[in-house]
């Protein structure tokens, strides 16, 4: 990070991104109407993760760690459905810090959870925090500097190192490739970002890229609460790498 910092410029907020391609007044005079009601996905999955987190603990989360992690998740995806639906109701540098910033509580959250259940509970637990923190920094130094390099690594780094470690580590639960899936969905979600204004001409001005980004991503804490509502411990700690592997074999043979 030291590194990324000396020597590379500063990447400042290009002004052309608060520009959506849908920005229709449909309903209740709701400006960019879309954009603001396809974050309600987001609000309803994270609520409902966060009962789930503690009501009997229906989860069957093993350790204080893992609730604690999990619990930040969903709060932060509850605050992305309210944070970002107010940004898109006036899209601008101030309101997309509130857009921006619970979704760094959720990113941050899944790399701990990732280092409880796969390397160590207790290592993990204590990540939590200082990992929460780094990305709340990140967008007060993005607010403060318009300088968007520390987001863009709380952003894209565990986009990389989770789909790694869901392969090669060994899970201590079962269901595993259900991160996988929600790694396909965020990809999707940021290809459909980019190509907000082409998906939107491609469609007949029905649907813009970026309300169909945000249903996307949506789908990620849908396959996580599925996940965990389906696993349990898995006793034999296998990786899906070494699955495939066996796998591979059985068919070549």
């Amino acid at each position: 990070f030291v590194v990324l910092m000396l020597v590379t410029p500063a990447i400042p907020q290009d002004e052309d991104y608060h520009d959506f391609a849908d920005q229709r007044d449909l309903f209740l005079g709701i400006p960019n109407t879309l954009n603001v009601l396809s974050n309600i996905p987001f609000l309803f999955v994270g609520l409902a993760g966060l009962i789930l987190c503690h009501y009997k603990n229906y989860f069957r989360l093993c350790s204080q760690g893992e609730l604690w992690s999990w619990t930040l998740f969903y709060a932060g995806v509850t605050a992305v459905g309210v944070g970002s639906s107010y940004y898109h109701l006036y899209p601008n540098d101030a309101t997309l810090v509130w857009d921006r910033l619970p979704m760094t509580i959720a990113f941050t959250s899944i790399v701990a959870i990732f280092i409880i259940e796969r390397v160590d509970d207790r290592a993990g637990t204590k990540s939590l925090a200082p990992l929460v923190i780094a990305g709340a920094l990140s967008i007060l130094y993005w607010s403060f500097f318009d300088d968007l390099r520390p987001y863009a690594v709380i952003q894209f780094v565990p986009c990389i190192v989770i789909p790694v470690m869901a392969i090669v580590i060994p899970p201590m639960y079962t269901h595993s490739s259900y991160w996988l899936w929600a790694a396909g969905f965020y990809l999707l979600a940021k290809v459909e970002e980019a190509a907000d204004k082409p998906i939107y001409r491609w469609t007949h001005d029905i649907v813009s890229g970026h309300t169909l980004k945000h249903l996307c991503a949506a789908m990620v804490p849908v396959f996580l609460t599925l996940m965990l509502a389906k696993r349990t411990i898995e006793p034999d700690r296998v990786s899906l790498l070494q699955m495939w592997k066996i796998s591979w074999r059985e068919r070549g043979s």
